[in-house]
């Protein structure tokens, strides 16, 4: 398919615009995706929610795209010839002098050779750019379109309704800088699998709230970010050994992550003002502690899994419980720690409380 570069965003000198009204926020604080987007952009806050869509959207639609599933998806990336996005990898981040020494004697583990080239894959989809050539990258684009909306009609290519979703205009692909068509392909693993589509119908609901609104997407990317970080510092390398596998250990991540900071932002009643803080202490917490995140996920999807089981419908732990997990020793039943129990350890920045 040849990899095309990731667009750079045409600057207007304007503020983003949803329903073509500013989305503001009451601190005029920038939601900022540290690296990917400009703190002059910050984001605002949305117009009307998505099931307030006019039908007039859709009638661009060239008609109806099929939807992708995620191992189809992957499958396209691993015959594609990404040979140009390859060339822009940059597989581990490179330590000097006695950084290197530290994390050599006390780091992580290195990735195993067997599992190098699936690592490489995965960074070269983050290096490649949407492309509206590709059926593939459109169908993957109106699968989430789709899947968050609960629509089964396509969208336009272009349109105030990516805005709707969480992106910064009309156009997604401007939104992808520094993750490229992975960013895309983790939101498409997020809303395709079956167990983890409900959470991500919560949290897009959350993303749509009268005062605790976000950009869904943005948010989406910047957590896309934050994986491939941790990858490329080694942060889940230990994870990737033992389990054999890179892409489903990244995917993990990435809803583990998208949990704890939808815990957070509910329990906590957080807005677009606190988000830069929150993605630091996501980040910090990410790298340090990804087992642990993982844990909680596991947690969490068996509760989700025995809650429906059971025909009851529990309500989300009030106090945002999607932290560490404790096994009881005398009961032997897995429960939360809630948030504000976490002691996350952050190397100079104030603790998330």
């Amino acid at each position: 398919m040849g990899c095309k570069p990731e667009p750079s965003p045409a600057r207007s000198g304007g503020e983003p615009r949803r329903n073509g009204k500013p989305w503001k926020t009451s601190s005029q604080e920038p939601f900022s995706a540290r690296g990917s987007w400009s703190t002059e952009q910050s984001l605002r806050r949305r117009g009307n929610p998505v099931p307030c869509l006019s039908a007039g959207l859709l009638e661009e639609s060239a008609g109806p795209v099929p939807l992708i599933s995620f191992n189809e998806a992957l499958q396209h990336f691993q015959t594609a010839d990404l040979s140009e996005c390859r060339k822009k990898i940059r597989a581990t981040v490179r330590r000097r002098g006695l950084a290197a020494l530290v994390h050599f004697l006390f780091g992580p583990p290195r990735l195993q050779q067997q599992l190098q080239g699936e690592r490489d894959l995965a960074l070269a989809i983050a290096q490649c750019g949407l492309d509206n050539n590709e059926t593939v990258h459109m169908r993957i684009l109106q699968t989430v379109y789709k899947k968050l909306t609960r629509s089964t009609l396509s969208c336009p290519r272009y349109g105030a309704h990516w805005e709707e979703l969480g992106f910064q205009g009309a156009d997604p692909g401007t939104d992808l800088r520094g993750t490229g068509m992975l960013g895309l392909m983790q939101m498409l693993y997020f809303v395709m699998d079956s167990q983890t589509l409900p959470l991500a119908h919560k949290i897009f609901k959350l993303s749509q709230h009268e005062t605790q609104s976000f950009p869904f997407c943005l948010m989406s990317v910047n957590i896309t970010r934050i994986v491939i970080q941790a990858l490329r510092e080694e942060c889940l390398s230990r994870e990737c050994n033992r389990r054999q596998q890179v892409i489903v250990v990244l995917n993990d991540v990435y809803v583990a992550a998208f949990l704890r900071l939808y815990g957070v932002w509910k329990a906590q009643r957080k807005t677009v003002a606190d988000s830069d803080f929150l993605l630091k202490e996501l980040e910090s917490f990410t790298k340090k502690k990804p087992k642990q995140l993982l844990k909680s996920l596991e947690t969490y999807m068996n509760r989700s899994l025995a809650t429906l089981a059971d025909g009851i419908q529990h309500p989300f732990p009030p106090s945002g419980n999607v932290g560490s997990v404790a096994s009881s020793q005398a009961s032997k039943e897995i429960n939360f720690t809630g948030v504000c129990d976490l002691q996350v350890e952050l190397e100079g920045e104030a603790r998330l409380v």
